[in-house]
């Protein structure tokens, strides 16, 4: 990755958390992980998390998020303008770090159970 694609992709992954944390409905649920931008920075990745317990629920609120996207582009284009010419794209995938975290957590405590019953 270059300089400036790492520039860009931190600036895209500031302004979208600030964006998210202030203007998307389910505001304290999304955390941006991450952000990627491709060499032409036509497109930019961002990895979101959302912290709820439900997988259904994850997946409403992402499938919202996405819903939400051009709209979150505007807002983006509108506090970048001065930074760069073209606003890139926007490409949301979810982050399953959370859910593989407590399968791993229940795996743990079976195995723990069955040491104490042994």
């Amino acid at each position: 990755m270059s300089v400036r694609t790492q520039r860009v992709a931190k600036l895209m992954h500031r302004e979208i958390a600030g964006i998210l944390a202030h203007e998307f409905p389910d505001k304290s649920m999304v955390t941006v992980i991450g952000a990627r931008v491709t060499r032409d920075l036509s497109i930019a990745y961002v990895d979101v998390s959302i912290l709820v317990d439900s997988t259904e629920e994850r997946q409403d609120i992402f499938d919202t998020l996405v819903e939400h996207t051009a709209a979150i582009r505007k807002l983006l284009a509108q506090r970048i303008r001065h930074q760069m010419r073209a606003v890139p794209s926007i490409r949301f995938s979810l982050d399953s770090s959370q859910e593989a975290g407590r399968k791993i957590d229940l795996l743990l405590d079976r195995i723990k159970e069955q040491k104490n019953n042994n």
